[in-house]
């Protein structure tokens, strides 16, 4: 199953028996980004910020005063129930004077958040991987030349006594290809590490 996260960041507003319901939502690489997200998000005026986040199958939620399991834990179902990951959703209720029961809240806060993902702009999650190449000199331009061929992105050169290493960062898909390529370039000169996933 392809999973996604969004493009941009997204809200939606409701109201329920006079309480309001703003869900707010992100995309977050770490847990540090969407903890910053939730305290710059949120309302500290407002009655509650309930928020969950997702991300590469680490879940945090938090119901931030509200009945257990009646706000944060909706948002998280939300947010896996529209195929999302490295997403951060924050949902700020404002009382409105009527109480709503565990079951209205939770209907509320989930809601609120579904229909906030539902309409936000998608972007689909690419695995990616690490790939170290060490080569000689010589192979240099080789080197560079198959590189430009691949959607690759370059983190560290440097250049040692025995050649040149490189570290870089490509979609999973994108490595074989690459590693032909590169092995033909070089005439099988070129010594690869076996790439780490990091996504």
């Amino acid at each position: 199953m392809s999973v996604d996260t969004l493009a941009t960041r997204a809200e939606h507003a409701i109201e329920v028996k006079h309480s309001r319901f703003l869900a707010q939502a992100s995309p977050v690489r770490t847990a540090e980004d969407a903890l910053a997200f939730f305290a710059e998000a949120g309302d500290p005026a407002a009655t509650h910020n309930c928020w969950a986040y997702r991300i590469d199958g680490q879940y945090r939620f938090n119901d931030d005063g509200e009945p257990a399991s009646t706000a944060g834990r909706p948002i998280l179902a939300a947010i896996e129930g529209q195929g999302f990951d490295r997403v951060a959703v924050v949902v700020t209720r404002w009382y409105g004077g009527i109480k709503l029961g565990a079951g209205g809240l939770a209907r509320a806060y989930g809601g609120c958040a579904a229909e906030c993902l539902r309409a936000a702009p998608r972007l689909p999650v690419v695995a990616m991987a690490t790939l170290e190449l060490a080569y000689a000199f010589e192979d240099t331009g080789a080197i560079h030349a198959a590189i430009a061929q691949h959607p690759a992105e370059k983190l560290d050169e440097r250049f040692a006594a025995d050649g040149v290493h490189i570290r870089l960062r490509l979609p999973v898909d994108a490595l074989a290809p690459l590693k032909t390529r590169l092995r033909d370039a070089t005439r099988d000169r070129v010594r690869l590490k076996e790439p780490e996933s990091d996504d």
